[in-house]
């Protein structure tokens, strides 16, 4: 058995607003093992962001952590102090965001940021650093690295900021990786060197990697592990082979039939019907229901466990035994 990086258990975070309060995770549970890549798919809006941002302690007010556990390397993060978790987050924990524009100080140069996070977790003189930031751009892909270290954020292209952004995560060589949406503001080129590039970095580095996306491309390339998120919850959960060759929950199935095909003929794409619902006021039940042609009044009235249908792959839907054979 392979030893487990992270675990979170019954994970609820909520933001308490005038409007009400927004369940975006509500009860999630997830495991990663070390030296492995677990995917987190799903909508956008779903809450895959908001278990990342709770991992690493970075819950926007007025977002709250109101339960449960996220046990990395066999402590609880949600016990620690805010001292102890600022020495974990960036050194054990790193995470490239989705959006590197907003995650780089204008105002700084490039070497300021990456030296900063150097001097916070490593015992290196000053006099040190500057090598040991040459030799990462150069890892991550960047050309002039020299000329690149003295650039402000608004000189530096879309690829090359998230390349900045995946050199100061891995500054520290983390055990556990997290990427959120790693490549959503750049073109298809830019993207599949980016991913190709976390790839390869993390077999170097020996890292452990959650992925979120909304991309099942990527998850498919990617990831050992995937767990589809709906509405605040984990719908299904298996190794990423078993979930595509056989989705059983009707969300995945519905997920990935709306993918076009390059092997086979389609008049028109397939979609899911219905909304996403409003995490203010989520439905009773199963929160896919109200766009499930399946559902039944159980559904509508029960909120469904994950249930573990084969070994290693789990899935929260009480009829998945008689719609295997018409998911949609």
């Amino acid at each position: 058995m392979n030893e487990t990086i992270i675990d979170i258990q019954d994970l609820k975070t909520y933001f308490f607003t005038d409007e009400g309060t927004v369940k975006a995770v509500d009860g999630v549970n997830l495991k990663l093992e070390k030296n492995k890549t677990l995917g987190l798919v799903g909508e956008s809006g779903c809450g895959k962001s908001t278990v990342a941002l709770s991992i690493m302690r970075l819950v926007p007010w007025p977002g709250k952590i109101i339960g449960g556990k996220i046990i990395f390397n066999g402590e609880d993060l949600l016990k620690k102090s805010n001292e102890k978790i600022r020495r974990i987050r960036g050194k054990e924990i790193s995470m490239i965001f989705q959006d590197p524009t907003a995650s780089l100080n204008p105002v700084f140069d490039i070497e300021d940021q990456l030296r900063e996070v150097v001097k916070l977790h490593q015992n290196v003189k000053k006099p040190e650093i500057h090598p040991i930031l040459l030799d990462m751009l150069k890892r991550v892909g960047i050309s002039d690295a020299e000329i690149r270290l003295s650039n402000y954020p608004h000189e530096l292209s879309g690829g090359m900021k998230q390349r900045m952004m995946i050199a100061m995560a891995l500054l520290c060589q983390p055990k556990l990786l997290i990427a959120d949406e790693p490549t959503t503001s750049l073109d298809v080129t830019i993207q599949a060197q980016i991913l190709e590039l976390i790839k390869e970095l993390k077999r170097i580095y020996s890292s452990s990697m959650l992925l979120i996306t909304h991309n099942l491309g990527v998850i498919s390339e990617l990831t050992d592990m995937t767990a589809v998120m709906y509405a605040g919850k984990i719908v299904e959960y298996s190794n990423t082979l078993t979930l595509f060759e056989k989705p059983i929950h009707p969300y995945t199935n519905a997920l990935l039939q709306s993918i076009p095909r390059v092997d086979m003929e389609q008049e028109k794409l397939l979609g899911i019907p219905g909304f996403v619902p409003s995490l203010y006021n989520p439905p009773p039940g199963c929160r896919f229901h109200p766009r499930c042609k399946h559902a039944t009044d159980r559904c509508m009235r029960d909120d469904p466990p994950l249930e573990e249908v084969e070994r290693g792959h789990q899935v929260a839907c009480p009829l998945w035994s008689e719609i295997a054979d018409d998911p949609i």
